[in-house]
C-alpha cells in the first residue's frame, strides 16, 4: 500500500484518480477548496462517492484546503507525513474564464504548484505528477508531440500551466525531484465539468435549449475518456526523471458536429443550434501523439468514443432530476 497526496480531489479528473487508487488498495489524502467556479453540488457528489467507496473509511482522508494557502499545505504535510507521490491536479481551468480573471490562474496554477514543490524539497519527497494541458500546443503542427516548442501560449490558462511545468523542471534539476508532466486532451466522462461541451450539450439537447456553438462546429478535439486519463496519470507516478506525456485519445480528431449527432441519437432528441463567434483564444483542433506514453508508461486509451458518450448520457439520466438542475457556468 502506497500513500498518495491528490490535490483538487473534488474535481473531475482527480476524483477518478483517487477512486482508482483506492480500488487498488492505496491510501489517499485528498484536498480541495471546493470553490464555486462551477456548481459545488457536483464537486460534493464526487467527494461523497469517494467516501462511500469500499475501504475509504480507513484509507481516504479529505481536507478542505486552498492550494494557495502555503501555511495550510505545510500543516497538512506535517500531519500526514511523507507521500510516495504528490499528484497535483488542482487548477483553475477554462480558457475563456482565464481572459476574465487571469490573476487567479497564476496564483493557483503557478504559485500553488511552486508551494507543493517547495514542501517536497524541504521534506525530501521525490515524486511529483503535474496535470498540464493540450492548450499549450496552439499553432503547432498536428499530431502534437511532446518535444514541440510551446513558448507562445494564447491564453492566460495555458501560460499559467507552462509556468508550472517550468518550475517543476527547475526543481527536478536542482533538487532531484522526479517529475511527470501529463498534458491532457479534452477529457470527458460521467460527472464531468459543466463548463465543458459534452456536459453542456447533453443538458441542452435534453432540455430543448439551443446549443451555444462557438464557430460552425467543424472545430475538432482529441476527446479522451476520464478513466483512461486517470489510468495514465497513475501510470505516470513511476520514476522517469523528468518527462512530459501526452494523454489523449490518439485518434483522428472528432468534430463538434459529429459529437452533437451522436448525442442526439443517444438522447433520442434533436438539438437546436445557436452559432456564436469562434473565440480567439480557442484552438481550432487538437490531436495527440501518444507514442511516448505507450513506450514509457505502457499506457494507451481503452474506452471508445461511443462507449464514453453512452456512459455520460447514462450518468445524466440516472441522476435526474438533480443532474438537469446543475448550474452551467
Amino acid at each position: 500500500m502506497n500513500k498518495y497526496f491528490v490535490t483538487g480531489v473534488a474535481g473531475f479528473i482527480a476524483s477518478r484518480v483517487a477512486s482508482l487508487l483506492l480500488a487498488e488498495g492505496h491510501q489517499v489524502v485528498g484536498m480541495d477548496n471546493l470553490n464555486d467556479y462551477y456548481d459545488v453540488s457536483l464537486k460534493q457528489h464526487r467527494v461523497d462517492a469517494l467516501r462511500t467507496q469500499p475501504g475509504a473509511d480507513q484509507r481516504f482522508t479529505f481536507e478542505k484546503i486552498d492550494l494557495e494557502d502555503r501555511t495550510a499545505i505545510a500543516r497538512l504535510f506535517d500531519q500526514h507525513g511523507n507521500f510516495d507521490a504528490v499528484v497535483n491536479l488542482a487548477a483553475r481551468a477554462g480558457v475563456r474564464y482565464s481572459m476574465i480573471n487571469p490573476a487567479i490562474y497564476m496564483t493557483t496554477n503557478a504559485m500553488g504548484s511552486l508551494y507543493l514543490l517547495e514542501e517536497m524539497k524541504q521534506r525530501g519527497m521525490k515524486k511529483y505528477v503535474l496535470a498540464s494541458t493540450s492548450s499549450l500546443y496552439a499553432g503547432q503542427k498536428m499530431p502534437f508531440t511532446e518535444d514541440l516548442a510551446v513558448n507562445t501560449p494564447i491564453s492566460s490558462y495555458a501560460a499559467s500551466k507552462k509556468a508550472a511545468e517550468l518550475m517543476a523542471y527547475s526543481h527536478h534539476y536542482l533538487y532531484g525531484i522526479d517529475v511527470s508532466i501529463c498534458r491532457y486532451f479534452t477529457v470527458y466522462g460521467p460527472a464531468g465539468r459543466p463548463d465543458m461541451c459534452i456536459f453542456r450539450f447533453i443538458h441542452w439537447i435534453d432540455q430543448g435549449i439551443p446549443i451555444e456553438l462557438f464557430g460552425d462546429g467543424s472545430q475538432s478535439r482529441d476527446f479522451t475518456y476520464v478513466d483512461d486519463i486517470a489510468r495514465g496519470t497513475i501510470a505516470a507516478t513511476k520514476e522517469v526523471g523528468y518527462e512530459i506525456f501526452n494523454l489523449g485519445g490518439g485518434n483522428q480528431p472528432i468534430t463538434l458536429t459529429l459529437i452533437i449527432e451522436k448525442l442526439e441519437k443517444l438522447l433520442g432528441k434533436k438539438a437546436l443550434i445557436e452559432n456564436k463567434e469562434f473565440h480567439k483564444a480557442d484552438i481550432k483542433s487538437t490531436w495527440a501523439d501518444i507514442d511516448k506514453a505507450g513506450r514509457i508508461l505502457g499506457w494507451k486509451p481503452q474506452v471508445t468514443l461511443d462507449e464514453g458518450l453512452a456512459a455520460c448520457v447514462r450518468w445524466y439520466q440516472e441522476n435526474l432530476p438533480w443532474s438537469s438542475q446543475i448550474e452551467l457556468p
